[in-house]
């Protein structure tokens, strides 16, 4: 049989980029890595004569506080932190105690080196726009310093014709309030420490005592005890501790100040599991059974050694709750949730073995045991390894998945599967030829030849995909989604 001569598919690049800028700085708390030396630059503070001191300070607030929103606090809260290091016979002055900590804090350049693999969710807030309008907030990876990777967001309105108007960018940038005190749920809890290999009789004993929604505290609370009088071995409550408070850290809740721009907010790591970078947050808006829409976000924690996927749960982008996702199959990178349940059931996109496409489903959105392969490297841009470039987008059609493919010289490209409406295991179209290849201008950069996304939408009939150009600036892109759907060739079942 003769095969069908498919169109030519036309993909538009918007002539906008988006640029990391080295100006926009958090505060970090700056300690020596031999923490005996606290000590000794707190001595050396204290012994600088008053008025010398006062005169250092007036020039740090002449420096530094025009450059963030409440650089007290930062210093109040970082002189906290070296509390246990302070003199204790001795009478700070407020000098003494603001110059401590402005001496322990240092600024981190959040988007110094790369702004890139970027997402595109509706805004919650879609209000007082012009008709054919959508509000849009697009999240970014960003790394600075030390390439530490974290999520900052940036908003605007797609016009009626898909033009963007992006928001003023704040000057500010503003790390989250941490929840000190957040709540676990015990069944869960203990669950995840039975498939972490950790579930033994100290666990089980802690968590007996707790109620079914439990605190952190509490947890410490309860810890604390068992130390103070231990009733097994030192040594097996001592590890059985060390992964308890291990699985608490790694969940989590921050929060920003509501009045103030999207763009000022940026998720940095917080936990051990992502001391080393939050990377490549997939956002979806997700709608329940009662049409409520929740935003979801799976990322990859990186520790310099390991990785960790979590997720990221959000009404408004101002609180965010961060889990860990449970289960046999949650492994290596690249997951994303579709925006609905199917058949009653969560189901997501993985990639288990680094090499393939998989599907996933389950019952709670928190745990998931198994997956199938959907989707092997099938053509010569591809042959390398294939993976979703963020959560699947619903058309009247099918499911429409962006993926990407690892071909010759590490090229990574940009195509497209189509996958049946009920059963999204089954690919139902697929393009044979990318639809976004690194031109010229985008194959220099911090990892070459590299075009990557983490989530597009469908707006005004076209699918509007921000994309990363080489792991170091982003760009936007546009198709019509009927020419898209067209030029996809029917996979035989």
């Amino acid at each position: 049989m003769q095969a069908v001569k498919l169109p030519p598919l036309k993909v538009k690049r918007k002539a906008i980029k988006i640029i990391g800028d080295t100006s926009r700085v958090i505060t970090r708390l700056h300690l020596p890595d031999e923490r005996h030396r606290i000590h000794k630059i707190i001595q050396r503070i204290i012994r600088i004569p008053e008025t010398a001191a006062k005169n250092l300070m007036a020039q740090i607030m002449v420096d530094f506080a025009g450059r963030h929103e409440d650089i007290g606090y930062v210093f109040e809260r970082h002189l906290n932190a070296v509390k246990d290091y302070l003199p204790p016979d001795t009478m700070l002055s407020d000098v003494q105690k603001t110059l401590i900590g402005a001496y322990f804090t240092k600024e981190y350049s959040i988007e110094s080196a790369a702004l890139f693999n970027p997402s595109i969710v509706p805004h919650p807030d879609q209000s007082h726009l012009k008709n054919g309008s959508l509000r849009f907030v697009m999240s970014l990876r960003a790394t600075g310093e030390g390439h530490i990777s974290s999520i900052v967001f940036r908003s605007g309105v797609l016009d009626r014709n898909n033009r963007f108007l992006f928001d003023p960018i704040s000057e500010f940038v503003e790390t989250p309030d941490l929840q000190r005190n957040p709540v676990y749920k015990r069944d869960p809890f203990q669950r995840k420490l039975n498939e972490m290999g950790a579930g033994n009789e100290v666990t089980a004993h802690v968590l007996n005592q707790m109620p079914g929604d439990f605190t952190y505290n509490e947890l410490i609370e309860k810890i604390g005890y068992l130390r103070e009088k231990p009733i097994f071995p030192k040594e097996r409550q001592n590890r059985a501790f060390e992964v308890m408070w291990w699985l608490a850290n790694s969940n989590y809740e921050v929060g920003f100040h509501p009045d103030h721009r999207i763009s000022e907010r940026v998720i940095f790591p917080v936990s051990k599991n992502e001391s080393r970078g939050i990377e490549d947050a997939r956002f979806v808006q997700f709608f329940d059974d009662r049409q409520i829409a929740t935003y979801y976000a799976t990322y990859t924690a990186y520790n310099g050694h390991t990785i960790l996927p979590q997720l990221i749960e959000t009404k408004d982008f101002i609180k965010f709750g961060i889990v860990t996702l449970n289960g046999k199959a949650i492994k290596n990178k690249g997951m994303a949730l579709f925006p609905r349940k199917i058949g009653g059931r969560y189901a997501m996109l993985s990639r288990q073995d680094g090499e393939n496409n998989h599907i996933m489903f389950s019952d709670n959105i928190h745990f998931w045991q198994t997956s199938q392969i959907i989707q092997e490297p099938e053509y010569p841009w591809e042959f390398i390894q294939i993976g979703n470039c963020g959560s699947p987008i619903e058309t009247d059609r099918g499911w429409i998945v962006l993926t990407h493919g690892v071909g010759p010289m590490r090229q990574y490209c940009i195509g497209a599967i189509l996958l049946d409406l009920e059963n999204p295991a089954k690919i139902i179209a697929r393009l044979e030829a990318p639809l976004l290849s690194p031109h010229e201008k985008e194959r220099e950069g911090y990892v070459p030849n590299v075009v990557y996304s983490c989530g597009a939408l469908i707006h005004n009939h076209e699918l509007v995909i921000p994309y990363a150009m080489s792991d170091i600036n982003s760009g936007i892109a546009t198709v019509t989604v009927d020419s898209l759907l067209n030029c996809m060739r029917a996979v035989e079942s």
